[in-house]
């Protein structure tokens, strides 16, 4: 994990929370900040994932919300990097995701019907720092925040669909059903989320461009 975080002080990517926080000099001390920011985003997500409605065979949950502000405000490697942490959480065994418990938390999780929402939120995280950048294009950051929830939902339709594994040792659900229980119930709340997003670090940028 530690060999996907930025490490080098003098080349600080232009994100939000390298504009916020005060810079640090060396290599350790790059390291020890970035560890600590991806322990307390992985943890954020943890907190996302228990506020939940429950839904079959996908709840919905806060988590979305949590990916894209965590990935634009951290920036594209240590965002991906921070969500990528929370995921080794669960293989590890700990009760981290949205239906843990009562289900297990481990591999086999991971291959259920939520296993493409996880993966996409990597690929989320990922995208969405890069659209946040300082100097990005409103253009951009709004392409770039569309483009990490069309991630989401396009790799957890996908798996959901065709490479599931659910109960009776069925393998996906089909197109219909996908889209039926694991995109269309999701979709209003994901685009007011990928909106208050948006807002929110659009915002964010002009008040610290204010500051100087």
């Amino acid at each position: 994990m530690a060999d996907m975080l930025p490490l080098q002080a003098q080349t600080l990517a232009p994100t939000l929370v390298n504009a916020v926080l005060p810079g640090v000099s060396g290599r350790r001390a790059e390291l020890a900040r970035n560890l600590v920011l991806a322990v307390a985003g992985s943890l954020l997500l943890v907190l996302a994932a228990k506020i939940k409605v429950p839904f079959w065979p996908v709840p919905i949950t806060l988590q979305t919300l949590a990916v894209l502000g965590l990935g634009a405000a951290y920036g594209s490697r240590l965002g991906a990097a921070t969500v990528a942490l929370y995921i080794a959480y669960g293989l590890a065994g700990l009760p981290v995701f949205t239906n843990t418990p009562p289900a297990a938390a481990g591999m086999m999780y991971l291959v259920g019907p939520t296993g493409g929402f996880l993966a996409g939120f990597v690929a989320a995280a990922y995208v969405a720092g890069w659209a946040a950048e300082r100097g990005a294009s409103v253009l951009r950051l709004i392409a770039g925040m569309i483009t990490a929830e069309a991630l989401i939902i396009g790799l957890g339709f996908a798996w959901l669909a065709f490479g599931a594994q659910m109960a009776g040792g069925v393998t996906g659900v089909g197109f219909a059903k996908a889209y039926q229980f694991g995109v269309q119930p999701f979709l209003l709340g994901d685009l007011l989320k990928l909106a208050l997003a948006t807002s929110l670090v659009g915002a964010s940028w002009t008040v610290l461009r204010r500051r100087g």
